[in-house]
């Protein structure tokens, strides 16, 4: 299973013009081919009477679903460099679909790469790349006179604090990157004094939107 990696925090859209062409950018994660065959359809639909509706997507742990159409622009002028920005990105689950109405000036095989490829590239900035990391949840079984202690160690620590349980003793549930899980625990037993209980919950995706 995969731990961290790079996607679009969901959908989103940008307008570039170059040369009096509209380029109209769709971008939406999709974790399987038929959610971006999905949303592709749909984008088509909406501007059935454009130019063109050119789409990528890039789908899978380990890139293996990789999709270009350039739809009746010369071969290798939109699909492909729309591919490429999501690669060059590092992008996984992410579907994007470029239309353009033309607008009367041909742009040539370059000034169509270049195109495609910067509406690509706005229409990430609108969607938000974000990276998905793999969190253990933790529960810390502590007695309520460790409370205090524990609770300020942790939210002035880097683990996130999911939330307190209060029953016949204290349960607080906490998000640890997964490759830190034994110095957290470490940690814990050692600000307790071995008096904390500490057990893995589930494992959970928590998402950081990237600068």
């Amino acid at each position: 299973m995969r731990e961290n990696y790079l996607t679009v925090k969901g959908y989103g859209e940008s307008e570039i013009i170059i040369s009096k062409s509209r380029f109209l950018t769709y971008i939406e994660r999709a974790e399987t081919e038929e959610d971006a065959i999905t949303f592709i359809e749909r984008i088509k639909k909406l501007h059935h009477n454009a130019t063109h509706n050119c789409s990528a997507y890039i789908i899978g742990e380990h890139d293996h679903i990789q999709k270009a159409n350039d739809d009746g622009e010369p071969s290798g002028t939109a699909g492909v460099p729309m591919l490429e920005v999501l690669k060059k990105q590092g992008l996984k689950d992410t579907v994007v679909v470029v239309t353009r109405y033309f607008g009367g000036i041909k742009l040539g095989g370059g000034g169509l790469i270049r195109a495609y490829g910067k509406a690509s590239t706005e229409g990430l900035l609108a969607a938000q790349v974000v990276e998905r990391k793999l969190h253990h949840i933790m529960k810390i079984a502590i007695d309520y006179t460790w409370l205090g202690k524990v609770e300020n160690e942790i939210r002035s620590s880097s683990y996130i604090l999911e939330e307190i349980r209060y029953q016949e003793g204290v349960d607080i549930i906490v998000s640890v990157l997964k490759e830190q899980e034994d110095s957290f625990r470490n940690w814990v037993t050692e600000i307790t004094n071995g008096q904390a209980n500490i057990t893995f919950e589930n494992a959970q995706f928590i998402e950081f939107v990237v600068k």
